[in-house]
């Protein structure tokens, strides 16, 4: 098989969408590293690391290089994402998605380059990692899409139809009733909750000891204690609405892959919501930040596949028995 028409095989395609999003989760990851070892400033100006020089110099020693390794990995990262989209448009599936992709790469590299030329302001510290929070769930709807979607065949039947989303599109039975309109509702809910403690968190943050440069004293002007419990509250109302939608996806008769996502959302946010704990009464050391960090990754990713279940999975239907009418034969 030659090397085109392996591009060209849309197994290759979804393999590329995970790698492209697993790439954004580390490239957060080592973001926060440089954050956490005071190397925000390790190059003090964009796009090169000193005014000077391209690269680090010694004079800032290992807070550059840890800054300028970060900086490198967004050039393995534009290749993957730029990778899934040439093959996107060779297989012609998702090439939308693939592009919207792509966009954030060079986005996300112009705020960080705005972040440093701004001494770390933590309000673009913020938008920084927001950004990479929406560039995440473009690349996890774009991997779900080619994984539930099958492989178009020309002249084939039986297939489902597509939906408006690209899903396949719901059956009358199930889908359509007021169960799974209320599950969908509660899942976007959750989302948007989601979306919320990632925001407040990065505030949290902002206004905490970690601002990314060991001389830094530019913080967000909020007292820590009070965001924190503010962060706080919102967890464990997500935590409670996540709860109800597992309970609720049961009794609902909800496909058994939502009722997984659902209970393992519930546990993500249980391990973060307990790591958060731990390191607001241990003082915020920078080790549980960076775990903290992950755990933010992978909670977001984890509502993001409650949503995607609840979306397209039609509810379990089960026959309903007809009660004979008067003086018909049972």
């Amino acid at each position: 098989m030659s090397e085109t028409s392996r591009l060209r095989k849309p197994a290759t395609l979804r393999r590329l969408a995970l790698v492209s999003m697993l790439a954004n989760v580390l490239i957060v990851v080592t973001g926060g590293a440089v954050r956490l070892t005071g190397s925000g400033l390790g190059c003090p100006t964009w796009p090169s690391c000193t005014e000077d020089s391209l690269t680090p110099t010694k004079e800032y020693a290992a807070h550059g290089v840890i800054e300028f390794a970060n900086r490198q990995l967004t050039f393995v990262l534009s290749a993957v994402v730029l990778a899934t989209l040439v093959v996107a448009v060779l297989v012609r599936r998702q090439a939308k998605l693939a592009a919207l992709a792509a966009i954030g790469i060079p986005a996300q590299a112009v705020l960080g380059g705005i972040t440093v030329l701004t001494g770390l302001n933590p309000w673009t510290v913020a938008a920084h990692f927001l950004l990479s929070m929406v560039i995440i769930a473009i690349t996890f709807a774009l991997w779900w899409q080619l994984r539930e979607d099958p492989e178009p065949v020309a002249g084939s039947a039986g297939l489902p139809a597509a939906g408006p989303s690209g899903l396949p599109a719901a059956g009358p039975a199930g889908l359509r009733t007021a169960g799974q309109a209320g599950l969908r509702a509660a899942a976007m809910v959750i989302v948007v909750l989601t979306a919320a403690v990632l925001a407040i968190g990065t505030v949290v943050t902002g206004s905490g000891p970690h601002a990314g440069d060991e001389g830094a004293t530019n913080r967000i002007d909020f007292d820590p204690a009070s965001v924190s419990q503010l962060h706080a509250d919102v967890v464990l109302l997500l935590i409670g609405v996540s709860l109800g939608f597992a309970v609720l996806a049961r009794a609902a008769g909800a496909s058994p892959r939502l009722q997984r996502a659902a209970w393992l959302l519930v546990g993500v946010e249980l391990a973060q919501g307990l790591i958060g704990f731990v390191q607001y009464f241990t003082h915020v050391p920078a080790l549980l930040v960076g775990i903290h960090m992950l755990g933010a990754c992978l909670v977001w990713l984890a509502a993001l596949a409650v949503l995607a279940h609840a979306l397209a999975t039609p509810a379990r239907t089960d026959p309903v028995p007809v009660k004979p009418l008067a003086g018909q034969r049972r």
